[in-house]
């Protein structure tokens, strides 16, 4: 009846495919399975990267401000072709970005580690950011693709758990190896991985059909350079303002060169017939909601993790080690309760968890907002947990009602906007919570900057901390305010099938 992969047992397999693979009905495990090699070693190459970067400093000779840069630039990178990538697997097949993707980042990562200078590493990280594009997107959409309309939420949730464990690992094994055998091991510590990550998708996808944008739709440069555009300058304009000034004339640019950017963008996709994002999705409740949600979520918690080994380290007085092990108990959380949220919101609807997940999130980030010079992890290790269970719970089932307005079609361009939304959502609240901090700690007679917190100016500790507590409160509240939108979201669920079947019918009519 259809070209479209069928929804039933094995997701996007092909009926004549040829290969008892593919007509098996956990065929949706065995996609998961050669992808989640991928997004496991992808995720840990980040994390393991940061852990390097002071040594990494040493070893160029420059300070850690400009080596920052080296995941600074990564993920600048990937924030800006997100969008693109998604939209270009719509139309050219979401395996063979997904592909692609694995041999560039690869590539990059190779580059990275055999650079002898910064000006070859810096162009490298941005090749891996290309490659780390063109895979985190079009990973969460072919396995959402894999598995049958009314299991979206477990398959979203998996995806998030081999995130979470991935994010747990990078960090921990980062640490040994760069200890061990040196920076730029790191970069090389998950080529195997990768490599096998490949090859397992190319064996697992062989008989893979996948339904693809109609035939002559063109690609929409304009709206990937438009988009490219306002990302670029947004996200550079967050990253540095703290350190350049918010008003100094640089910084007012870029956001102005955003803005208009921005307007033009939208101007463009609301005219052209091939559209880089069809905005015409923010009409329904469900996605508008499901969006802003993400973003507030995002927004009201990304900070925390960047705040929080300030606080210990220079505050309470822990070491870097046990600065660690303090996230891990809460990246867990996160990591197991993404998938069993994922499977009972496919069961009981969305609502309880996305509403239950950030009502969670609320009361850990309130629980952190009381926090003082003398606090015991008895109280900060709990509230973590509250705080990245809560984001557990809730991301699959509300990915899932996202992902469930549209058609297979543009599940590349809808899974690339979520994670751009989640990236451009963590930068934004890095910034914002370290204008909190910063103007606490200069209404207070200090210098208005974090590096006084790390290098331990006299009687810095009390400013800092009370200005951690207002952003604490002040991300508590926007939590609250996403869990307000969850909580407004229809409480029906789009028929997927009837989308796939208006995918189906454009797709017969243009050929």
């Amino acid at each position: 009846m259809s070209s479209f992969p069928s929804d039933s047992n094995s997701g996007s397999s092909s009926p004549d495919s040829g290969t008892s693979l593919t007509r098996s009905p956990n065929y949706k495990y065995w996609v998961f399975g050669a992808l989640a090699i991928g997004i496991f070693a992808s995720v840990v190459d980040h994390g393991s990267v940061n852990v390097a970067l002071p040594t990494i400093a040493s070893e160029f000779q420059t300070d850690l401000p400009t080596i920052q840069w080296v995941v600074i630039i990564y993920a600048l990178t990937i924030a800006a072709l997100l969008l693109p990538m998604g939209r270009l697997s719509d139309l050219v097949g979401r395996k063979k970005i997904y592909i692609t993707g694995m041999v560039v980042l690869a590539a990059g990562a190779v580059l990275s580690g055999l650079s002898p200078a910064l000006e070859m590493m810096f162009p490298s990280r941005v090749l891996q950011g290309v490659g780390s594009a063109m895979t985190q997107g079009t990973g969460m959409a072919i396995i959402t693709a894999a598995f049958p309309a009314n299991e979206k939420g477990r398959a979203i949730g998996l995806f998030m758990t081999m995130v979470g464990v991935g994010a747990v690992a990078g960090p921990a094994i980062g640490g040994l190896v760069v200890d061990a055998f040196g920076w730029r091991v790191v970069f090389f510590l998950t080529l195997p991985l990768e490599a096998i990550g490949v090859v397992a998708t190319v064996w697992v996808m062989r008989g893979w059909s996948e339904v693809q944008e109609i035939s002559g739709t063109r690609f929409d440069w304009w709206g990937a350079a438009l988009s490219t555009g306002v990302l670029i300058a947004l996200m550079v304009a967050m990253t540095t303002g703290n350190k350049a000034g918010w008003t100094s004339p640089p910084i007012i640019v870029a956001f102005a060169a955003a803005v208009s950017m921005l307007v033009t963008f939208i101007w463009w996709e609301l005219r052209t017939d091939s559209p880089m994002l069809d905005l015409r999705l923010f009409k329904g409740r469900t996605f508008t909601f499901g969006v802003s949600a993400a973003f507030l979520t995002f927004l009201g918690s990304s900070a925390v993790l960047f705040m929080m080994p300030f606080y210990l380290q220079n505050v309470l007085g822990y070491s870097a080690k046990t600065a660690g092990f303090v996230v891990v108990p809460g990246a867990l959380c996160m990591a197991v309760l993404g998938t069993i949220s994922g499977v009972l919101s496919d069961r009981f609807g969305r609502r309880p968890f996305t509403v239950g997940g950030l009502a969670s999130s609320a009361v850990g980030l309130l629980i952190l907002s009381r926090v003082t010079e003398d606090s015991s992890l008895f109280m900060v290790v709990p509230a973590l947990m509250l705080m990245n269970a809560g984001m557990g719970i809730f991301y699959s089932p509300n990915s899932s009602s996202v992902m469930s307005t549209v058609g297979q079609v543009k599940y590349g361009v809808v899974s690339g906007f979520l994670n751009l939304v989640r990236n451009a959502a963590n930068v934004t609240s890095i910034a914002f919570a370290t204008i909190i901090v910063t103007t606490t700690m200069a209404a207070h007679g200090y210098e208005p900057s974090l590096e006084a917190v790390r290098q331990e100016v006299e009687g810095v500790a009390p400013a800092f901390t009370l200005g951690l507590r207002y952003a604490f409160l002040t991300m508590a509240g926007i939590v609250l305010a996403g869990m307000t939108l969850s909580a407004l979201q229809p409480p029906y669920v789009e028929d997927s099938e009837e989308l796939e079947s208006q995918d189906a019918e454009e797709s017969k009519a243009e050929r």
